[in-house]
């Protein structure tokens, strides 16, 4: 906006000081220099244009790699979850393996004792 606000000064600038000159060349060359002013202001405005249009492209591009990066920490989340819901499966699994050996090994404790107890009994009623 203000490249068009100074391309429009200076032709302006020009085209009055062409009024004070009285010669045709004079004349000529302010409608040159207004000529050029205005190409310069239509290539200011397509340049604006065509910046707002790069902006826009970058800001569609920034959202989309804002989604791309929310999707891709879902998956992490859901990536970390299944692995943790593996680890506890295994914990579990471990755990249950302890409780089963625990009991394998109370249980061969307690025969072990009832057979020494009734050796004893067996051995008390022979006396």
């Amino acid at each position: 906006m203000n490249t068009k606000l100074y391309v429009l000064l200076a032709a302006g600038v020009l085209a009055l000081s062409a009024c004070k000159n009285e010669s045709a060349d004079a004349a000529a060359d302010a409608a040159a220099a207004t000529e050029q002013a205005a190409d310069a202001a239509a290539t200011a405005a397509a340049t604006t244009g065509d910046a707002a249009a790069t902006a826009a492209d970058a800001a569609g591009d920034a959202a989309s790699a804002a989604g791309d990066a929310a999707a891709a920490t879902v998956d992490a989340a859901a990536a970390a979850t299944g692995d943790a819901a593996a680890a506890a499966a295994d914990a579990t699994k471990d755990a249950a393996a302890n409780v089963a050996d625990a009991a394998k090994d109370a249980t061969a404790d307690a025969a072990g004792a009832v057979k020494d107890g009734a050796a004893k009994v067996e051995e008390a009623a022979k006396k």
